[in-house]
């Protein structure tokens, strides 16, 4: 994740920087605006979970679980996103990324990330 750039407007808005260093090289931190966060939780599918199974057996890639980790990632960037631009951030800085199963049986996935929201000079 570290450089890079997300922006939902193509008409010139500057771009949320985000990052898991705690600082840009070349900027200066203009100030802090505190802890923002995005998470998501996701349930399990048993179809999807029995393909998987499959193909753990013979070998490949789970493409299946593979795409959740991906939507659930961006789902939960996107959230912290929304939060530091609330804030009137132009940057995420030191970014930490995580995932973890949730559940009796561990049938939900939750994908939580946190940094610390900046105004760049």
């Amino acid at each position: 994740m570290s450089g890079n750039k997300m922006s939902g407007n193509p008409w010139g808005e500057r771009k949320m920087i985000i990052s898991t260093t705690p600082v840009i090289e070349g900027q200066q931190v203009a100030e802090y605006l505190g802890l923002v966060s995005g998470e998501t939780i996701m349930g399990a599918n048993i179809f999807r979970d029995f393909f998987a199974g499959i193909r753990d057996i013979v070998g490949g890639r789970a493409g299946s679980y593979e795409k959740v980790l991906r939507d659930g990632r961006e789902q939960a960037v996107e959230e912290m996103v929304a939060e530091a631009k609330a804030r009137g951030a132009t940057a995420v800085v030191g970014v930490n990324l995580n995932y973890s199963a949730l559940g009796a049986s561990d049938s939900m996935l939750m994908v939580a990330v946190s940094g610390t929201a900046v105004r760049l000079a």
